[in-house]
């Protein structure tokens, strides 16, 4: 989070290591305000996101809003998937690219990543329709229609998330997060009501139709800015497409990328098999309040993610040793800040929901307890991701999300919701600790708040 100064003693003002350093160190300077800029407009796009799950619970009853978050998640899994981690993978090519002058792959890179995630999306999309179909019964039942829709709506959800990707490896990260995580929610929000006062029915499938319109709109507007913004940085030119090198990082990221994202939605598709309607909606309450103390987490990884790799590239290891260590420092207080001042409102946010949401306030507490606790072991998967360890990053991820899904199994059964928390909360500290672990013996870097006991970077 913090950027760090580091003095490069010994290096000559006129020399080109020095000048790059001196760029690097400015970058560095903007990371604080930056990392408070992007926590600004994620707290504001998660008051939309809730405003909007509060809206629909009312509206739909808590049977509809059950069927709505499960697809939901579902596209958000798709979505995330379908990118091929070329969205994360942006975060580290394109600025160690730019370093060393390659604009011909920068180029290629923007081009392809976007046709693979559109691609990849419709094809995951075609793919999903296919199981849902051989299933039987599921399109002719309550998830058939909001299914349907769910499926135009996923390579768009893809799309967006790799413009996230791209405005992030270019130090713009209000305009990564502003288009899918603020006008996205209002939108989708503003959607929904005119719907219902049009006369359309207060459904699942209604919610999903105003998500597929947002989304659309939102990935649009945001495509037109970056785009705009690349041609006035990029001068036009050949393209080169190193798809193997490209895949054979981001494909492993990929990996580690959805597992991450599934430690977010493993709960709720498990519950969504072994509970009704109206627990998986009550369980997604608490879950989105939950996501405010999350995006912490994501604030600084966003703004100090592509600065590691531009570290590394550099040759930069003090800079980057000490950007590690002000990023776990940070990322752990303001978790710990937010989530107490969460858990302090939490039975008043609960209580908009509706009748009986308040009964969520310990599944809240726990992945709370949960989030805090993973953030001690720092930006080690920041680490792993953008400087060399992202199979060993995907396979611990991995893992733990089958530790957890086995955790759910065992629990939610004898707990109810409260099992599926403690199994979520408990698999994300192990894989905290894990990754920490990893980062050590590959990088010599220390990330958790207490740290290990320093070593050389096996590099």
């Amino acid at each position: 989070m913090t950027a760090s100064k580091v003095i490069a003693g010994g290096l000559a003002s006129s020399s080109p290591v020095s000048t790059a350093l001196a760029r690097l160190r400015s970058l560095r300077a903007t990371a604080a305000v930056s990392a408070l800029a992007v926590f600004a407009v994620r707290i504001g796009a998660a008051g939309f996101a809730y405003g909007a799950q509060v809206l629909m619970a009312r509206m739909m009853g808590g049977a509809e809003y059950g069927i709505f978050a499960t697809v939901w998640v579902w596209i958000a899994i798709l979505g995330h998937t379908a990118t091929f981690g070329l969205s994360q993978g942006a975060c580290r090519f394109l600025p160690a690219d730019q370093a060393t002058g390659r604009l011909d792959s920068v180029r290629g890179f923007l081009l392809g990543g976007a046709l693979a995630s559109l691609g990849g999306g419709l094809a995951l999309s075609l793919g999903g329709l296919a199981v849902a179909f051989l299933q039987g019964g599921l399109l002719a039942g309550p998830y058939g229609t909001p299914i349907l829709v769910a499926a135009l709506v996923v390579p768009l959800f893809a799309f967006q998330d790799y413009l996230e990707g791209v405005a992030r490896s270019q130090g713009w990260p209000l305009l990564a997060i502003a288009p899918p995580y603020l006008l996205r929610q209002a939108l989708i929000m503003a959607a929904m009501v005119g719907a219902v006062l049009s006369g359309a029915p207060a459904e699942a499938w209604v919610a999903i139709a105003c998500t597929l319109a947002a989304t659309g709109l939102a990935a649009t507007v945001q495509a037109v800015i970056l785009l705009a913004r690349l041609r006035r940085h990029l001068p036009r030119g050949p393209r080169l497409y190193r798809w193997r090198l490209w895949l054979t990082a981001c494909l492993p990221i990929a990996a580690g990328d959805l597992a991450a994202s599934a430690f977010g939605f493993v709960d709720v598709v498990i519950l969504g098999f072994l509970a009704p309607p109206e627990a998986v909606g009550l369980y997604f309450a608490a879950t989105r309040i939950q996501q405010f103390v999350a995006f912490v987490h994501y604030a600084a990884s966003a703004t100090t993610a592509q600065r590691l790799a531009a570290a590394r590239a550099h040759g930069d290891e003090a800079g980057l040793a000490h950007l590690v260590r002000m990023q776990a420092r940070w990322t752990f207080l303001a978790t710990a800040g937010v989530g107490l001042g969460i858990l302090a409102v939490s039975p008043l946010l609960l209580g908009l929901f509706g009748e009986g949401f308040r009964a969520s306030l310990p599944v809240l507490a726990i992945l709370v307890a949960g989030s805090v606790a993973a953030s001690l072991f720092g930006p080690a998967e920041d680490v792993l991701t953008m400087l060399g360890g992202e199979r060993l990053c995907a396979g611990i991820t991995l893992a733990m999300l089958a530790l957890a899904a086995l955790l759910c199994l065992v629990l939610i059964p004898g707990l109810g919701v409260a099992g599926a928390a403690v199994a979520v909360a408990l698999a994300q500290t192990l894989r905290g600790l894990a990754l920490a672990l990893g980062a050590r013996r590959l990088h010599g870097l220390s990330t958790p708040v207490v740290g290990f006991p320093r070593r050389s970077a096996a590099r």
